[in-house]
């Protein structure tokens, strides 16, 4: 089993959201893997530069992170060929390691675009770095930079930072770090090819949370209506726990709930409701333990949000 700790850099267009490619609004540029061992010992490295085929210059803040210019590019290879090269050197078996979530995504997007996704099945299972960095070094929650992570280890820095060979060396640094059993059972889940149908529904345990994530519903409204997408049970022995605080929209257009398991104590839901490029919509839950006094937060929240909602529509009344 190979383990492949890759970085990626994307252009996007130099004229703005208005002259963006829908399908294409972030184009890879740069292509930069490490390639490890189960021991983390580091054996090989793969580096591609690609030449753009969407977006004919570059956005300017993009240039200033990664100090590539436009004509340094035009030698660069097409990214399908590049893919190939680098799918062919990942091996038949491996893991990806990245730091954190987007490159997987557009990893996938681009695949997309060029009719080439049958490479890379999805769901994706991957690793984020950092987000193990900070259940290793921290609360598992805060989510730091490459470079902070860095300094924090003491890595020395003989590279720069922002392409794409020298982030995916400083994560596999980092990644060398962490126990095995610390990386192996927090594993990520990219959702770009979200599951279709209901027996392909993804249900997964981790130490301190589970999470499931949907099929496709044709209307929003039907989500929060369908059993599974809205049933709460206990991340400790996955029994069912019973609606102390039913589910609730928030500010950020995120469902909330509270149940309580008997033997373990109050479970917080949430629940994001995603659409996809063809305007369909599934629900990613997640279920975690909380406090009593957390428990209490999400009932005043949801009261706090009820006397807003009511205030609106006696203002809207009056008018």
């Amino acid at each position: 089993m190979n383990y492949i700790v890759f970085d990626l850099e994307w252009n996007q267009s130099p004229g703005g959201k208005k002259s963006s490619n829908r399908r294409l609004p972030f184009e890879i540029i740069e292509i930069g893997a490490v390639k490890m061992n189960e021991c983390l010992e580091t054996t090989d490295s793969f580096q591609r530069l690609i030449k753009p085929e969407v977006y004919n210059w570059i956005h300017d803040s993009i240039h200033e992170v990664i100090h590539v210019d436009y004509k340094d590019l035009m030698d660069g290879t097409p990214f399908p060929q590049a893919v190939e090269e680098f799918f062919a050197w990942c091996g038949p078996e491996f893991r990806f390691f990245t730091w954190g979530n987007q490159d997987v995504m557009e990893l996938q997007r681009n695949l997309k675009y060029y009719d080439m996704l049958s490479k890379l099945p999805g769901p994706v299972t991957y690793y984020d770095v950092q987000k193990l960095f900070s259940i290793r070094y921290e609360d598992g929650h805060m989510r730091r930079s490459l470079e902070y992570a860095a300094d924090y280890l003491d890595i020395p820095k003989n590279q720069g930072f922002h392409r794409a060979l020298a982030d995916a060396y400083y994560t596999g640094e980092i990644l060398k770090t962490i126990e095995p059993e610390c990386i192996l059972c927090n594993s990520s889940i990219d959702v770009y090819q979200n599951p279709k149908k209901k027996k392909d529904e993804i249900h997964i345990s981790y130490p301190t949370y589970d999470k499931f994530v949907s099929r496709e519903f044709r209307d929003r409204e039907k989500i929060m209506k369908d059993r599974e997408v809205n049933s709460t049970r206990c991340p400790i022995c996955h029994l069912p726990a019973k609606r102390k605080i039913r589910w609730f929209i928030n500010n950020s257009k995120i469902y909330e709930s509270i149940s309580l398991c008997q033997e373990h104590g109050y479970v917080k839901g949430k629940i994001k409701i995603r659409r996809t490029e063809e305007n369909r919509y599934y629900a990613v839950k997640t279920l975690c333990c909380v406090t009593k006094e957390e428990a209490e937060e999400t009932r005043d929240k949801r009261e706090s949000l009820r006397r807003r909602r009511h205030m609106k529509r006696q203002e809207s009344v009056r008018e």
